[in-house]
């Protein structure tokens, strides 16, 4: 399996770019000059419409990104390296929550605390882009639907479905206003488990 992982040494690429090297991936590095612009170059962009790296582009053409989808799908593609506990494990869960926790509550809170003072924050600084360009990203993921992966749905949907879906009740841009988003929440609140969640005590 040979894959191309989109990189910088001096961004959060050097993060995948390790965890490829760790699990001993065959791989091909395409690097972008963030400087010059390369991360927001058309070509680039219809891979990665937030313009953001690590990206890694599978032998299939599949394209993940987030340093901590990358280093899960690594793990599990390489068992022999032995860096993902067995599902259902209490370890796994160990892994995954602080694969989580890095991306959603380190980073963030980091950038905050360093560059509170410059507003807006610079989009290649922060792991998010922008808000737009994060909406940008959800819509081309839901189509052409009706999950992220298509036709199956996954535990993607559970957090993706959820927090659209409670987004939306605080009128957030963009999302009210999608018919996309709001054809998939409704498809994600209609499904029994969902129903269960919001009325079980």
């Amino acid at each position: 399996m040979t894959m191309t992982l989109y990189y910088n040494p001096q961004s959060r690429a050097s993060v995948a770019r390790w965890m490829l090297e760790e699990v001993g991936a065959d791989y091909a590095l395409q690097h972008l000059d963030i400087a010059k612009g390369e991360s927001r170059a058309p070509a680039f962009l219809a891979i990665n419409p937030m313009g953001k790296i690590p990206t890694l582009v599978l032998d299939d053409g599949t394209v993940l990104t987030e340093n901590g989808a990358i280093i899960a799908w690594l793990a599990d593609a390489y068992p022999k390296a032995g860096l993902m506990p067995p599902a259902g494990s209490s370890a796994r869960g160990t892994v995954l929550r602080w694969l989580f926790f890095c991306g959603s509550c380190f980073e963030p809170a980091l950038t905050d605390r360093m560059m509170r003072a410059q507003a807006p924050l610079p989009k290649q600084t922060v792991g998010w882009g922008d808000y737009d360009e994060v909406i940008d990203a959800i819509e081309k993921a839901l189509s052409p639907g009706p999950f992220v992966l298509g036709d199956s749905f996954s535990a993607a949907d559970v957090y993706l479905g959820a927090s659209l879906a409670w987004a939306g009740q605080f009128g957030a841009p963009r999302v009210r206003e999608s018919r996309r988003i709001q054809d998939y929440v409704g498809r994600i609140t209609a499904r029994d488990a969902f129903v269960r969640a919001q009325t079980a005590q």
